[in-house]
């Protein structure tokens, strides 16, 4: 499985296919202590994207937009997710969920590929 569909949205790319072409989507990056609770199947929120060790575009990721959630010290992305709300939004509110997962490291569709 290369791509597949989340609820009546546009295809997306699986994991898989994310780990084999980094660029194909935009990334927004969670710091360490994310990990743990990103690798579980849970949302974002805005702290974990602006702490020490996260990161942000420079450039405005709009909400709605599908994007690669990297990990701080990983190499590969750990899910992919949608933006609740603008990168630019989560930088200034800081707070509420930032980033809905829609696949991530060890889910079922993840295990399709094992």
């Amino acid at each position: 499985i290369l791509f597949f569909q989340h609820f009546n949205d546009a295809m997306v790319p699986t994991l898989l296919l994310l780990h084999k072409y980094p660029d194909i989507l935009p990334r927004v990056q969670v710091d360490r202590g994310a990990i743990k609770f990103v690798l579980s199947g849970a949302n974002i929120m805005c702290p974990g994207l602006t702490s020490k060790g996260a990161w942000l575009p420079e450039e405005n990721i709009e909400e709605g937009k599908v994007v690669a959630v990297m990990a701080e010290g990983k190499q590969h992305a750990l899910a992919i997710g949608v933006m609740k709300m603008s990168s630019d939004d989560i930088k200034s509110i800081n707070k509420n969920t930032g980033v809905d997962l829609i696949q991530y490291l060890g889910d079922p569709l993840w295990k399709t590929h094992m």
